[in-house]
């Protein structure tokens, strides 16, 4: 088995767990949806980033942009989640 390093909070979960300290949830449906739309919630937020690229590749990247009719930080944001989620490989 792969050795996970654990934080200390994950330390306790797990010794919690191990120890039978977690109770069965009433209405654990109910409580599944709750959870699952609070992690739709923060998966699904975006943030603003600064970062420093040549002048030329930004006028690059607009021009193709344009071809494809989106805003060009649109086009950057679908290939850094594409790079992010292993559909786009990079070699440097």
């Amino acid at each position: 088995m792969k050795y996970i390093k654990l934080s200390e909070e994950e330390k306790q979960i797990l010794e919690d767990l191990e120890k039978g300290n977690f109770k069965s949830v009433k209405k654990i449906e109910l409580e599944k949806k709750r959870f699952q739309k609070y992690t739709e919630t923060s998966l699904n937020k975006t943030k603003n980033i600064n970062i420093r690229i040549p002048e030329k590749d930004l006028m690059k990247l607009k021009a193709r942009a344009l071809e494809k009719g989106v805003p060009y930080q649109t086009l950057l944001s679908s290939m850094v989640h594409q790079y992010a989620n292993d559909k786009i490989k990079m070699s440097l």
